[in-house]
C-alpha cells in the first residue's frame, strides 16, 4: 500500500509503504504521481485506472468501473495479529499522526474492493482523543454537562464540506438552544469552533492516531464490525479514564473518522449502530444522521431505495465518509454491517489545525 500526500479532492506524490491488511500487491501510480485508486465518485470525471484484486485492472470513466480478467478475490477470514478482538471483528490502534498543519495524509489506497481486495476487509481511519470537560483544559463538548436522550438530527449540513468534513449547522448550542422540535433534548454542542476540532488535528486539544477496523466476513456476503465496548484509545492519547458499563476503566472522549470509496453495483446496504454522534455521507450527501448524545441507535441504508436522494447510479464509484464521536460515559457502541465493495482501504486527509 502507499502513503500519499492528499488534499481534498486530489491525490499527489507517493511517499512510502503502509501495510493495510491481508493480501499483497502494490498500488498503481500514474506518471504524474497520482495514486490510481482515487476512483471517480461523480459522473463526468476523467478516466482513471484502477488496480483490482490480484493485479487485475479496470477503468473508471466518469466514475464507472469495469474489471478485467484476473485472479479470484480474497477475503481476510481471520483476525490479523496485533488486532484487538471485539464482539465481531476487531481493531488496531496505529501510530500517532504528527506534523500539524500541512502534514501529509496517508492512504491505504490501491486495490479494488477493500472487502475483498489487497488490503482485505480492513478499513483505515483516524481516531482523535480529547480531554473531557471535567479535566483541566478539557474540551467542552466531551464528558460535559450536556443533556442526552435520543437522536438530535440537523447538527450538521446534509452536504459534506469541500474539505471532506461535516459542516456545522447546529442550532442546539449551550446558551442558545432552539426549543423543540429543533432541539428535542436541549443543547448538544457549544460552538462551531469547538465542533471543528472534532475532526481536525489540533495540537493541545486532540491527539490523532491511525486506526484499522477489521470487518469479519459473515454468511451471505455481509461483513460486520461490532464492539459493544469500543475504546480504541485505551492506553493512548491523554489517558483519561472513567468507569464504563462493562465495569472497567476506559479512555472515553474520542472521535473516529473514515474516508473510503465503493463500487455501486445494485442491492448494497450499509447499516450502522452506535453512540454518540454518527454521520455517514454517501456521494457527499448525508445518508445517516445520528447526531447528539444518545444511547446506541441503529440506522439502515438501502442504496437502491436511496439512490435518487444520494444521486448514485449502478456501475459508478462513489465516496463514503463516516464520522463518529464518543462524547460521554458510560457506554460506547460501534457496529457496521455492509456488503459494499470498497475500492480503497481508507484515506487519511492531511492534518489541519483549526
Amino acid at each position: 500500500m502507499s502513503i500519499v500526500f492528499r488534499s481534498a479532492g486530489s491525490l499527489a506524490l507517493t511517499f512510502g509503504l503502509l501495510a493495510c491488511g491481508g493480501g499483497s500487491g502494490p498500488s498503481e501510480v500514474s506518471s504524474s504521481g497520482a495514486n490510481s485508486s482515487s476512483g471517480g465518485g461523480n459522473s463526468g470525471g476523467s478516466g482513471i485506472t484502477l488496480t483490482m484484486l490480484g493485479g487485475t485492472t479496470g477503468t473508471s470513466v466518469g466514475g464507472s468501473a469495469s474489471a478485467g480478467d484476473g485472479p479470484a478475490n480474497q477475503v481476510v477470514t481471520k483476525l490479523p495479529p496485533g488486532y484487538t478482538q471485539t464482539d465481531v471483528g476487531g481493531y488496531k490502534l496505529g501510530e500517532p499522526i504528527v506534523g500539524g498543519a500541512g502534514a501529509p495524509g496517508m492512504s491505504g489506497g490501491g486495490s479494488g474492493g477493500a472487502m475483498s481486495g489487497n488490503c482485505g476487509n480492513i478499513l483505515l481511519g483516524v481516531s482523535r482523543d480529547f480531554k473531557g470537560a471535567d479535566e483541566p483544559m478539557g474540551h467542552p463538548d466531551f464528558n460535559a454537562d450536556i443533556a442526552g436522550g435520543d437522536v438530535t438530527p440537523g447538527l450538521v449540513s446534509t452536504t459534506l464540506g469541500t474539505d471532506q468534513k461535516p459542516i456545522y449547522t447546529s442550532q442546539c448550542e449551550i446558551g442558545n438552544a432552539m426549543p423543540a422540535p429543533t432541539c428535542p433534548y436541549k443543547a448538544q454542542t457549544t460552538s462551531q469552533a469547538n465542533f471543528d476540532q472534532w475532526y481536525h488535528d489540533t495540537p493541545g486539544v486532540n491527539e490523532p492516531y491511525l486506526v484499522s477496523i477489521y470487518l469479519a466476513p459473515q454468511p451471505g456476503g455481509l461483513f460486520t464490525f461490532q464492539s459493544l465496548h469500543y475504546f480504541p484509545m485505551d492506553g493512548a492519547g491523554f489517558m483519561g479514564m472513567a468507569k464504563a458499563n462493562d465495569g472497567k476503566d476506559h479512555n472515553f472522549g474520542f472521535t473516529t473518522e473514515l474516508h473510503t470509496q465503493f463500487l455501486y453495483s445494485g442491492g448494497e446496504t450499509f447499516n450502522f449502530q452506535g453512540d454518540d454522534d454518527v454521520w455517514v455521507f454517501i456521494n457527499n450527501k448525508l445518508a445517516v444522521d445520528l447526531g447528539g448524545l444518545h444511547p446506541a441507535q441503529l440506522r439502515k441504508v438501502e442504496l437502491d431505495a436511496s439512490a435518487a436522494m444520494l444521486g448514485i447510479e449502478t456501475g459508478n464509484i462513489y465516496p463514503l465518509d463516516l464520522f463518529h464521536a464518543e462524547r460521554h460515559t458510560n457506554a460506547s457502541t460501534f457496529r457496521i454491517d455492509t456488503n459494499l465493495s470498497f475500492v480503497d482501504c481508507g484515506t487519511v486527509l492531511p492534518g489541519k489545525v483549526k
